[in-house]
């Protein structure tokens, strides 16, 4: 068995504009607050005797691990498949406008959360079946460790919902907050 501990990313400003980020290679990096909070990170693992460290390859997550891997005098593993879910045509929209320009199509995630997605997107189906077998493959080369994975909201309420067995189905109503470990036992 191996002990992960999950960690999204630390605050954007696209975050607290309500912005869609996804993979968007316009996606800001970590704003003061998300620096202030990887950095608090730091000091909270900082006696985890971690084997690895894996991070989505975005900036956000990079960022979020990197005072971590430096504390540790650990070298970051970037692993794409971390990757936040592909927003496709709704990366870098506001909440707002994407509410009024795609009505239909987010009545359509509401009834059918897990299969539906953004125009020329994935769908959470699609990014657990990236992530799941990611992980499963991250967690066979260190059976028996501690590893932390920094990464993205719905790529995390994947994890934690696989690891908790929760239907997949709810997987929005379990996306972790901005910078707080949680671990999980991956068997």
């Amino acid at each position: 068995m191996t002990m992960l501990w999950l960690v999204r990313h630390g605050q954007t400003d696209w975050n607290l504009l309500g912005r869609w980020q996804g993979q968007s290679p316009h996606a800001p990096g970590l704003n003061k607050t998300g620096r202030t909070q990887a950095l608090a990170l730091r000091n909270a693992l900082k006696d985890v005797k971690f084997a690895a460290i894996y991070s989505s390859d975005l900036l956000r997550s990079l960022q979020t691990a990197e005072p971590i891997a430096e504390t540790l005098g650990l070298t970051i593993i970037p692993e794409p498949r971390l990757r936040e879910i592909n927003l496709g045509a709704w990366e870098g929209m506001l909440a707002e406008d994407i509410q009024t320009r795609y009505p239909h199509e987010l009545e359509e995630r509401r009834r059918n959360p897990f299969h539906t997605r953004a125009p020329d997107g994935e769908s959470p189906h699609d990014v657990a079946e990236r992530v799941l077998p990611a992980v499963d493959e991250i967690a066979g080369r260190h059976p028996h460790d501690d590893v932390l994975l920094v990464s993205h909201g719905l790529s995390l309420a994947i994890l934690l919902c696989h690891a908790y067995g929760i239907p997949l189905e709810h997987v929005y109503d379990h996306i972790p907050e901005n910078a707080k470990p949680q671990r999980v036992e991956w068997v």
